[in-house]
C-alpha cells in the first residue's frame, strides 16, 4: 500500500474533494432562493383563501342586487 494514499485515493485528491464539499456546505446563496420561494408560496395560499371568501361574499351581494332589480 502506498503511504501517500488513503482509501485508494491520493492525499491530494482527498484534500480537493474535502475543499469542494466545504465550499458547498458554506454556500448560502441557495438558502435565500428557498426562503423567497416559501414566502411566495405562503402569499399565494393566502391570496387563494382570501379570494375564495371575497368571491363568495360578492356572489351573494350580486344575487341580492339582481333579485331586487
Amino acid at each position: 500500500m502506498n503511504p501517500l494514499t488513503y482509501l485508494g485515493n491520493s492525499i491530494e485528491d482527498n484534500f480537493l474533494k474535502g475543499a469542494i464539499v466545504l465550499r458547498l456546505i458554506e454556500d448560502r446563496s441557495g438558502v435565500t432562493a428557498i426562503e423567497y420561494g416559501l414566502i411566495a408560496a405562503l402569499i399565494a395560499v393566502a391570496a387563494v383563501v382570501v379570494m375564495g371568501t371575497v368571491g363568495t361574499d360578492l356572489s351573494g351581494t350580486f344575487n341580492t342586487v339582481a333579485t331586487s332589480l
